[in-house]
């Protein structure tokens, strides 16, 4: 059965494009965005568009500011790791190679944790990420960069990975957070901020974002985001978005693959995550585990080899051939609302997550985009 895939319309904004946009806007060459004397960039971690849009009564302050057209779509696969990278590299996985949440580092049976895997896998940041983070770059032409997250991400590998370059602003609360943001861009020239919010997207790993727990987040956020608009210098763009939207997947949908299961047979090692997995194949089997899942599991999920997915241009238009080794040998996409994990591991506490993403469905894929400030003139 050839491979069909969800196609992204041609006018589809990439949120690969919204850092290059934002700094072209301070120059008044923006294809995007109106000119601005300093830029800010918030990401609201787990936000999705259609999320937003369910919960629209409860965050009446973003639901106000999005119209039918202020949407991005995140990349592929739609998680963290790789989403902020080609967020803050302008650049899509082929390049910058954080290609999941889980990855093989080739010529090894170590699949590395992409967001946490730096110190404990001995990935360096300076190279494992091959692109040259644009905080980096305008940082060193002169520009005032910032960014302004949690304390708890000052001096992380991801964080030197992506970030480097600018200087490091740790504010736990989360309304202090922003508005720390909207000091900073208001008071220096020609500023660029990134900020991040990785409170919702806890919410929703935890209870699920359709929970009362993750209503009462978003809430939070909205009122939050408020504070930012009003204390934004007049000059100053903003822009709110996200690096995925949130499906959620009760226990009952999980499907648990065990010790024995046939779906295993040529399967060296697993990455990926439960939506979205990288199965890297014994030497020679892997076009035979291709045929296996897609036999069991195409009807609710998109299986594919590595040559297919590169040919689709999910990992964008060109994949270096330092980056391809760490694409799984066999894809499978969720199409449907399930999770796969591997029931042979010991630790069986990620099967406690309800919110989840990854794969290619709108639901992951479309999040906001929604000007502020200077930007929404």
């Amino acid at each position: 059965m050839p491979l069909s895939l969800p196609v992204d319309p041609p006018s589809a904004r990439s949120l690969t494009g919204v850092v290059p946009q934002s700094i072209a806007a301070l120059s008044g060459r923006s294809d995007w965005f109106p000119p601005a004397r300093s830029a800010l960039v918030l990401v609201v971690d787990g936000l999705g568009r259609r999320n937003l849009a369910a919960r629209a009564g409860h965050a009446r302050f973003l639901s106000s500011r999005t119209g039918k057209k202020d949407a991005a779509r995140t990349v592929f696969p739609s998680t963290t790791a790789t989403a902020l990278t080609g967020l803050l590299t302008g650049t899509p996985a082929g390049v910058h190679g954080i290609v999941g949440y889980r990855a093989r580092v080739p010529g090894t049976d170590t699949v590395s944790n992409q967001l946490r895997g730096w110190e404990t896998d001995g990935l360096d940041p300076l190279t494992w990420q091959r692109a040259t983070p644009l905080l980096a770059s305008e940082s060193a032409a002169g520009r005032p960069c910032f960014v302004v997250t949690k304390a708890m991400y000052g001096g992380t590998g991801f964080t030197q990975a992506i970030q480097r370059g600018a200087d490091f602003v740790g504010v736990d609360d989360l309304e202090d957070r922003l508005l720390r943001a909207a000091e900073l861009t208001t008071a220096a020239e020609g500023a660029l901020a990134y900020v991040y919010v990785p409170e919702l997207d806890s919410l929703g790993h935890a209870h699920g974002w359709e929970s009362d727990r993750w209503t009462a987040g978003l809430e939070q956020v909205d009122a939050a985001v408020t504070a930012l608009d009003r204390a934004l210098g007049q000059d100053v763009g903003a822009v709110v978005t996200a690096d995925h939207g949130m499906i959620d997947v009760p226990a009952h949908r999980q499907v648990l693959v065990g010790e024995g299961d046939a779906l295993w047979e040529g399967v060296r090692l697993v990455g990926g995550e439960p939506r979205m997995l990288h199965l890297y194949a014994e030497d020679g089997a892997a076009s035979a585990v291709r045929d296996r899942w897609s036999e069991a599991e195409g009807h609710r999920s998109w299986v594919m080899s590595r040559d297919e997915a590169v040919s689709a241009g999910l990992f964008g238009p060109v994949v270096d051939p330092e980056v391809l080794p760490r694409i799984g040998d066999v894809l499978v996409a969720a199409r449907s609302g399930i999770v796969y994990y591997d029931d042979r591991e010991a630790d069986k506490r990620p099967q406690r997550m309800i919110g989840q993403h990854g794969s290619l469905t709108d639901d992951e894929r479309v999040v906001p985009l929604i000007r502020l400030g200077a930007f929404a003139r």
